[in-house]
Parts: C-alpha cells; structure tokens; sequence
C-alpha cells in the first residue's frame, strides 16, 4: 500500500472490485462449460480483488506497523482479536481470491462469483467495523 492514508478505504477497495469486474470481463464466458477461457484475466482479478480487501483490512485492523510487510498470519492474528465473523471471511477470502483466483487462475466461473462474493462480504464487514470518522 502507499505511504499516504486512504482518505475513504471502503470506497476505494468497492473500487477495486468495480475494476476487478471490468478485468475478468475480458476472460471471455463458455456456458458450456461454465468456465472462462483467458486464465490471464482471472489471476488479474483475483489479485485485484485480495488488494481491494487488503485497503479495507488495513483501514480496520492496523496491522502495517514496523518494517516490512505484513503476512496473512498477521491479518488472520488481528481479525481474530477485533472479530469472529471477519477471520472467517478472511479465511475464506484468503483461498479464494489470492491463492485460488490470483495464484493458480482457476477458470470456474462459481469459482470466480465466490471470490466477488467474498471481497464484497469482507468490504462489508469492514465497513460495519471502522469507526466512525474513518468511514464517513
């Protein structure tokens, strides 16, 4: 992330999957088979996506003190601390959008849906979780 703070992170990461949506748009859809064609686009979105979650994260559980980079152990530590239902969705989020999606590309388009569906629900739950002045 960049050095300057976000002045709206929820509106920003909501941008990120709006961007995301219009990547894998270009995948080409096979009905089919129910799948995309272009790996490519996939792997894009997914990495689009997880980033989008991460400024929405970042807004909520402050993880990106000292030097270097945060490691998933380090959100999954924070959200199990801050909340139940957000670790789940970040668990969840985590496979599907980076690992998934991001890493290996997986074509199926329930696949896909589930990593939009994952990033709006953590979006969401980190929008209900930010306090006040952040998110207005």
């Amino acid at each position: 992330m960049e050095d300057t703070e976000i002045q709206n992170p929820i509106e920003e990461a909501r941008r990120y999957v709006s961007n995301a949506k219009e990547n894998i748009s270009r995948a080409k859809y096979d009905p089919e088979t129910n799948s995309y064609l272009d790996k490519k686009y996939i792997k894009t979105a997914g990495d689009i996506l997880w980033k989008g979650c991460l400024i929405a994260l970042d807004a909520v559980l402050h993880v990106r003190k000292g030097k270097g980079r945060p490691s998933i152990k380090k959100y999954k530590e924070a959200a199990s601390k801050r909340d139940g239902k957000l670790i789940r969705l970040l668990s969840f989020g985590y496979d599907t959008m980076h690992l998934v999606m991001g890493y290996d590309g997986n074509k199926d388009k329930k696949v896909c849906d589930a990593g939009f569906d994952s990033a709006n629900a953590i979006i969401d739950r980190c929008a209900i979780l930010m306090p006040e002045k952040a998110s207005a």
